[in-house]
């Protein structure tokens, strides 16, 4: 993986020409949808893949979107379909890992 310095100030994507811009990665206006944001900007965050939650916190009936930089928009959607497909069994070994750790 690159480093967080690579990721973040996008230096690699710029000399390959791509744009530096933000792209949405994930969009809904489900009643759960800031929790399901806040769940995926976690996978993309353990994952070295900067994000950001986009929405209205006073008005949840609106929709929240969760924005990856351009350059990583195919990374961020395989992490979030590998998390998906994981489901509770990889979330239930995490939380032993981290039990484990402490």
């Amino acid at each position: 993986m690159a480093n967080e310095r690579e990721r973040t100030s996008g230096s690699k994507a710029s000399e390959a020409g791509e744009n530096d811009g933000m792209a949405t990665v994930f969009s809904s206006s489900n009643h759960d949808a800031e929790m399901e944001a806040l769940a995926i900007k976690g996978v993309l965050d353990s994952n070295d893949i900067p994000a950001m939650i986009v929405g209205p916190h006073v008005l949840p009936n609106l929709e929240f979107q969760v924005k990856v930089p351009e350059h990583l928009l195919a990374e961020a959607k395989q992490m979030i379909e590998d998390a998906r497909g994981a489901g509770r069994s990889a979330a239930q070994e995490a939380e032993a890992q981290t039990e484990r750790e402490s």
